[in-house]
């Protein structure tokens, strides 16, 4: 079977279409800022400060006597906002 000719264009060819030649952009290439990175821990790590304390003296603190079985309601509520804030971490 013959093979085919291949010929080579020297020039490329340019579209008519000016957007078609566009490099995406990317938005917000400098990643995540600092505030959030340091709230989303700061949620983390409260939610989980709230527990231990709840665990270790929570009888003895008034108002976290008075919240009872609220206490992990509150800590894991802290702790998982600080992990949907991940979602937005770059």
């Amino acid at each position: 079977m013959p093979k085919a000719r291949v010929t080579k264009n020297e020039t490329a060819p340019v579209s008519s279409n000016p957007s078609a030649n566009r490099t995406p952009v990317k938005i917000n290439s400098a990643g995540t800022p600092m505030w959030y990175k340091v709230i989303m821990f700061a949620f983390m790590i409260v939610g989980l400060a709230w527990l231990i304390v709840n665990y270790l003296v929570g009888p003895q603190i008034p108002f976290m006597a008075d919240l009872g079985a609220w206490n992990y309601g509150i800590g894991f509520g802290l702790m998982i906002i600080g992990l949907l804030m991940t979602m937005g971490w770059r």
